[in-house]
Protein backbone atom coordinates (compact mmCIF):
# COMPACT_ATOMS: atom_id res chain seq x y z
CA UNK A 1 0.00 0.00 0.00
CA UNK A 2 1.42 3.40 -0.90
CA UNK A 3 -0.94 6.12 0.92
CA UNK A 4 -2.01 3.92 3.94
CA UNK A 5 0.66 2.65 6.35
CA UNK A 6 -0.09 -0.62 8.52
CA UNK A 7 1.66 -1.67 11.88
CA UNK A 8 0.94 -4.43 14.32
CA UNK A 9 1.04 -4.18 18.09
CA UNK A 10 -0.36 -7.14 19.48
CA UNK A 11 -3.88 -7.67 18.69
CA UNK A 12 -4.29 -4.25 17.16
CA UNK A 13 -3.90 -2.87 13.89
CA UNK A 14 -2.69 0.66 13.37
CA UNK A 15 -3.89 2.37 10.22
CA UNK A 16 -2.29 5.30 8.82
CA UNK A 17 -3.20 8.04 6.18
CA UNK A 18 -0.73 8.57 4.82
CA UNK A 19 -0.25 11.30 2.02
CA UNK A 20 0.60 14.01 3.84
CA UNK A 21 2.00 16.12 1.17
CA UNK A 22 -1.33 16.68 -0.08
CA UNK A 23 -2.96 17.10 3.72
CA UNK A 24 -4.02 13.59 3.05
CA UNK A 25 -6.58 13.98 0.81
CA UNK A 26 -7.93 11.13 -0.95
CA UNK A 27 -7.17 9.87 -4.06
CA UNK A 28 -8.76 7.20 -6.01
CA UNK A 29 -5.85 4.93 -4.87
CA UNK A 30 -6.12 5.79 -0.92
CA UNK A 31 -9.59 4.83 -1.10
CA UNK A 32 -8.70 1.45 -2.27
CA UNK A 33 -5.95 1.34 -0.08
CA UNK A 34 -8.08 2.11 3.17
CA UNK A 35 -10.58 -0.45 1.45
CA UNK A 36 -8.08 -3.06 1.93
CA UNK A 37 -6.99 -2.36 5.32
CA UNK A 38 -10.05 -2.29 6.54
CA UNK A 39 -10.19 -5.77 4.83
CA UNK A 40 -7.28 -7.09 6.71
CA UNK A 41 -8.78 -6.07 10.26
CA UNK A 42 -12.16 -7.47 9.61
CA UNK A 43 -10.55 -10.76 8.03
CA UNK A 44 -7.62 -11.13 10.17
CA UNK A 45 -8.48 -13.49 13.33
CA UNK A 46 -5.53 -12.33 15.45
CA UNK A 47 -6.96 -8.63 15.22
CA UNK A 48 -9.00 -7.58 17.47
CA UNK A 49 -8.81 -3.28 17.54
CA UNK A 50 -8.04 -1.04 14.79
CA UNK A 51 -7.12 2.34 15.20
CA UNK A 52 -7.45 4.91 12.19
CA UNK A 53 -5.36 8.00 12.56
CA UNK A 54 -3.39 10.40 10.41
CA UNK A 55 0.70 10.90 9.26
CA UNK A 56 1.39 14.58 8.93
CA UNK A 57 -0.38 17.76 9.90
CA UNK A 58 -3.31 17.04 9.46
CA UNK A 59 -6.49 14.01 9.36
CA UNK A 60 -7.90 14.81 5.52
CA UNK A 61 -8.56 17.52 3.65
CA UNK A 62 -11.45 14.90 1.90
CA UNK A 63 -11.56 14.43 -1.51
CA UNK A 64 -9.18 14.87 -4.04
CA UNK A 65 -11.72 16.02 -6.70
CA UNK A 66 -9.06 16.25 -9.30
CA UNK A 67 -8.47 12.62 -9.17
CA UNK A 68 -11.87 11.17 -8.09
CA UNK A 69 -14.78 13.32 -9.66
CA UNK A 70 -14.50 11.93 -13.25
CA UNK A 71 -14.63 8.09 -11.58
CA UNK A 72 -17.84 9.50 -9.49
CA UNK A 73 -19.19 11.13 -12.55
CA UNK A 74 -18.82 7.75 -14.28
CA UNK A 75 -20.22 5.64 -11.70
CA UNK A 76 -16.63 3.75 -11.00
CA UNK A 77 -16.70 1.52 -7.80
CA UNK A 78 -14.35 2.97 -6.13
CA UNK A 79 -13.98 -0.09 -3.62
CA UNK A 80 -11.18 -3.05 -5.13
CA UNK A 81 -12.31 -6.84 -4.96
CA UNK A 82 -11.74 -7.94 -1.87
CA UNK A 83 -12.10 -4.79 0.22
CA UNK A 84 -13.97 -3.25 2.50
CA UNK A 85 -15.85 0.02 2.11
CA UNK A 86 -13.59 2.45 4.13
CA UNK A 87 -17.20 4.28 5.50
CA UNK A 88 -17.85 1.00 6.60
CA UNK A 89 -21.82 0.80 5.23
CA UNK A 90 -21.55 -2.82 3.59
CA UNK A 91 -23.27 -4.95 6.14
CA UNK A 92 -21.91 -6.06 9.13
CA UNK A 93 -18.41 -5.44 10.84
CA UNK A 94 -17.12 -7.78 13.90
CA UNK A 95 -13.90 -5.77 14.63
CA UNK A 96 -14.35 -2.70 16.98
CA UNK A 97 -12.52 0.34 15.20
CA UNK A 98 -11.09 3.70 17.43
CA UNK A 99 -10.44 6.74 14.99
CA UNK A 100 -8.15 9.71 15.79
CA UNK A 101 -8.23 13.16 14.42
CA UNK A 102 -6.21 16.42 14.38
CA UNK A 103 -5.38 19.20 12.21
CA UNK A 104 -8.03 19.68 8.97
CA UNK A 105 -10.93 17.18 9.62
CA UNK A 106 -13.10 18.12 6.69
CA UNK A 107 -15.96 16.25 4.34
CA UNK A 108 -14.94 12.39 4.31
CA UNK A 109 -12.89 12.87 7.26
CA UNK A 110 -16.52 13.29 9.63
CA UNK A 111 -17.52 10.60 7.59
CA UNK A 112 -15.04 8.04 8.44
CA UNK A 113 -15.20 9.36 12.05
CA UNK A 114 -18.77 8.26 12.11
CA UNK A 115 -17.96 4.86 11.01
CA UNK A 116 -15.88 3.96 13.84
CA UNK A 117 -16.64 2.88 17.32
CA UNK A 118 -14.98 5.48 19.27
CA UNK A 119 -13.83 8.67 18.38
CA UNK A 120 -10.94 11.15 19.63
CA UNK A 121 -9.75 14.33 18.55
CA UNK A 122 -7.14 16.78 19.29
CA UNK A 123 -7.92 19.92 20.75
CA UNK A 124 -6.75 21.90 17.78
CA UNK A 125 -8.63 19.93 14.93
CA UNK A 126 -11.47 21.85 12.52
CA UNK A 127 -14.26 20.03 11.38
CA UNK A 128 -16.40 21.30 8.32
CA UNK A 129 -19.15 18.65 6.31
CA UNK A 130 -18.70 21.36 3.59
CA UNK A 131 -20.59 19.66 0.62
CA UNK A 132 -23.47 21.73 0.71
CA UNK A 133 -21.24 24.77 -0.40
CA UNK A 134 -20.25 22.73 -3.67
CA UNK A 135 -24.37 21.95 -4.61
CA UNK A 136 -23.62 18.06 -3.51
CA UNK A 137 -24.24 16.46 -0.47
CA UNK A 138 -22.11 13.69 2.21
CA UNK A 139 -22.56 10.27 0.86
CA UNK A 140 -20.26 8.59 2.89
CA UNK A 141 -22.73 8.11 5.18
CA UNK A 142 -23.06 11.89 7.57
CA UNK A 143 -26.58 12.56 6.48
CA UNK A 144 -27.42 8.95 8.04
CA UNK A 145 -25.14 9.05 11.09
CA UNK A 146 -24.48 12.14 12.08
CA UNK A 147 -28.17 12.88 13.13
CA UNK A 148 -28.04 9.91 15.41
CA UNK A 149 -25.39 10.31 17.12
CA UNK A 150 -25.89 14.45 17.25
CA UNK A 151 -29.53 14.33 17.39
CA UNK A 152 -31.22 16.23 14.32
CA UNK A 153 -31.04 19.74 15.17
CA UNK A 154 -27.07 19.23 16.01
CA UNK A 155 -26.60 17.32 12.82
CA UNK A 156 -28.26 20.28 10.54
CA UNK A 157 -26.31 23.04 12.28
CA UNK A 158 -23.58 21.67 10.31
CA UNK A 159 -24.68 19.61 7.70
CA UNK A 160 -26.61 22.51 5.85
CA UNK A 161 -24.04 25.15 6.41
CA UNK A 162 -21.05 23.41 5.87
CA UNK A 163 -19.47 25.96 8.54
CA UNK A 164 -16.42 25.22 10.52
CA UNK A 165 -16.67 24.02 14.54
CA UNK A 166 -14.24 22.85 16.80
CA UNK A 167 -12.86 19.81 18.94
CA UNK A 168 -14.93 21.63 21.57
CA UNK A 169 -17.99 21.53 19.81
CA UNK A 170 -17.33 18.17 18.34
CA UNK A 171 -17.40 16.36 21.66
CA UNK A 172 -20.75 18.45 22.98
CA UNK A 173 -22.65 16.93 20.11
CA UNK A 174 -21.01 13.41 20.75
CA UNK A 175 -19.08 13.04 17.31
CA UNK A 176 -16.15 12.71 19.39
CA UNK A 177 -15.86 10.99 22.46
CA UNK A 178 -12.16 12.54 23.96
CA UNK A 179 -10.62 15.74 23.10
CA UNK A 180 -6.82 15.31 24.04
CA UNK A 181 -4.42 18.20 24.21
CA UNK A 182 -2.46 17.07 20.66
CA UNK A 183 -2.66 14.77 17.86
CA UNK A 184 0.30 12.27 19.24
CA UNK A 185 -1.48 12.54 22.87
CA UNK A 186 -4.69 11.45 20.81
CA UNK A 187 -3.01 8.72 18.95
CA UNK A 188 -1.77 7.45 22.52
CA UNK A 189 -5.18 7.63 24.21
CA UNK A 190 -6.48 5.58 21.45
CA UNK A 191 -3.87 2.78 21.25
CA UNK A 192 -4.08 2.84 25.17
CA UNK A 193 -8.31 2.17 24.44
CA UNK A 194 -7.37 -0.70 21.85
CA UNK A 195 -4.98 -2.48 24.34
CA UNK A 196 -7.68 -2.31 26.91
CA UNK A 197 -10.22 -4.31 24.23
CA UNK A 198 -7.81 -6.29 22.75
CA UNK A 199 -5.68 -7.42 26.22
CA UNK A 200 -8.56 -7.35 28.96
CA UNK A 201 -11.87 -8.18 26.89
CA UNK A 202 -12.68 -11.86 25.49
CA UNK A 203 -13.20 -11.23 21.48
CA UNK A 204 -16.15 -13.28 21.52
CA UNK A 205 -17.92 -10.83 24.16
CA UNK A 206 -16.57 -7.72 21.99
CA UNK A 207 -17.45 -9.22 18.76
CA UNK A 208 -21.14 -9.80 20.33
CA UNK A 209 -21.64 -6.58 22.02
CA UNK A 210 -21.00 -5.01 18.63
CA UNK A 211 -23.29 -8.25 17.00
CA UNK A 212 -26.17 -6.36 19.24
CA UNK A 213 -25.69 -2.69 19.56
CA UNK A 214 -25.65 -2.99 15.55
CA UNK A 215 -28.65 -5.38 15.55
CA UNK A 216 -30.53 -2.52 17.70
CA UNK A 217 -29.64 0.32 15.86
CA UNK A 218 -30.31 -1.26 12.07
CA UNK A 219 -33.54 -3.27 12.88
CA UNK A 220 -34.59 -2.01 16.08
CA UNK A 221 -34.46 -2.77 19.75
CA UNK A 222 -37.33 -5.53 19.10
CA UNK A 223 -34.69 -7.34 17.20
CA UNK A 224 -32.29 -6.97 19.45
CA UNK A 225 -34.28 -8.14 22.25
CA UNK A 226 -35.48 -11.34 20.53
CA UNK A 227 -31.71 -12.67 20.45
CA UNK A 228 -30.96 -11.76 24.15
CA UNK A 229 -31.25 -14.96 25.41
CA UNK A 230 -30.19 -17.08 22.56
CA UNK A 231 -27.07 -15.51 22.60
CA UNK A 232 -26.58 -15.28 25.76
CA UNK A 233 -27.27 -19.25 26.18
CA UNK A 234 -24.87 -19.06 23.65
CA UNK A 235 -21.84 -17.95 24.54
CA UNK A 236 -22.03 -19.48 28.39
CA UNK A 237 -22.13 -22.92 26.88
Amino acid sequence: MTTVSLERDGHVLLIGLNRPHKRNSFDRQMIADLSRAYALLESDPDLRVGVLFAHGDHFTAGLDLVDVAPGIAAGEASIPEGGRDPFRLDGSWTTPLIAVAHGWCMTLGIELLLAADIRIAATGTRFTQLEVQRGIYPFGGATIRLPREAGWGNAMRWLLTGDEFDAAEAHRIGLVQEVADDAATALARAREIAQTIAERAAPLGVRATLASAHLARTQGEAAAIERLRSDAAALVN
